[in-house]
């Protein structure tokens, strides 16, 4: 079979498309290429949609913990004790096994048992949680001289949060939360070997990498594979968050701008 047939029999499985059994012998460097870059598309969807959502709540659970406000501070503090206190394998397992207990009280649940939407919810929440705090040490260290600038001009409220406060806090946290988006993406390969079950073989990335590795015998060919497919990942990600971090620090001089420092989590 030449190449090109496993792209069109194998490139979209992940999500469904093509042939449904997995190759069963004679592996090829083309038919594992392929498959673990179809689960790469579940491994994207988890960390764009995560990360996006995320970031609003994050911007939320920031300020929460930055208010005068007791029942807005305490729940930002405990929220984000409880998801960075814990490990997220953990995390997976026991909003399975809730979202499955949920499922027998309602039909409603049955879709959040899925890897697409309640793995999504933990990875969600995750990282919120993360980048809540990383949010949150920015805000501390705004200048106090730019909030009074904004007084000054008669910025108060809502204005100033939106026009000062909120693009200084995202222009001294975004190196870290860069760090967090690339973590976020390395997590997403934990998703389908927690409590969330892959339906009818459509895994992720890893999920074929280790189908290939049970196989074959060799984990040395599929797993480079995918280590390559996550390299390419992270340096996409870098690029589209140095672009961001250029648009951010425009205003500086170029000496003054903040770089982008990769600082991988070893653990989390």
């Amino acid at each position: 079979m030449l190449c090109w047939d496993v792209i069109q029999d194998y490139g979209l499985r992940s999500l469904g498309i093509g042939e449904r059994l997995l190759p069963r012998d004679s592996f090829t460097l083309c038919d594992q290429l392929v498959l673990i870059g179809s689960g790469m598309l579940w491994n994207v969807y988890f960390g764009v949609v995560a990360l996006l959502s995320g970031f609003f709540l994050a911007t939320a659970v920031a300020v929460g913990k930055g208010s005068r406000n007791l029942l807005a501070r305490k729940s930002s503090e405990w929220f984000i004790f409880v998801f960075r206190g814990s490990p997220l394998f953990i995390q997976f397992f026991f909003a399975y096994f809730l979202f499955l207990s949920l499922k027998k009280v309602s039909p409603i649940f049955d879709a959040f048992t899925a890897a697409w939407l309640g793995a999504l919810i933990v990875l969600f929440l995750n990282t919120a949680a993360y980048s809540g705090e990383i949010f949150y040490g920015a805000l501390r260290s705004i200048p106090k001289g730019d909030v009074e600038a904004a007084d000054a001009y008669g910025f108060s409220g809502w204005p100033r949060f939106k026009r000062i406060v909120w693009p200084t806090m995202l222009r001294l946290a975004w190196p870290a939360y860069t760090n967090e988006a690339i973590f976020l993406f390395h997590a997403t390969t934990l998703v389908f070997f927690s409590g969330f079950p892959a339906w009818q073989q459509r895994g992720d990335a890893l999920y074929y990498a280790n189908y290939f590795a049970d196989k074959t015998f060799n984990p040395f060919v599929p797993y480079p594979i995918l280590a390559g497919y996550f390299i390419l990942l992270t340096l996409c990600v870098i690029s589209v968050f140095g672009l961001i971090n250029r648009h951010l620090n425009r205003h500086l001089p170029q000496e003054a701008r903040r770089k982008l420092r990769l600082r991988p989590n070893l653990i989390r």
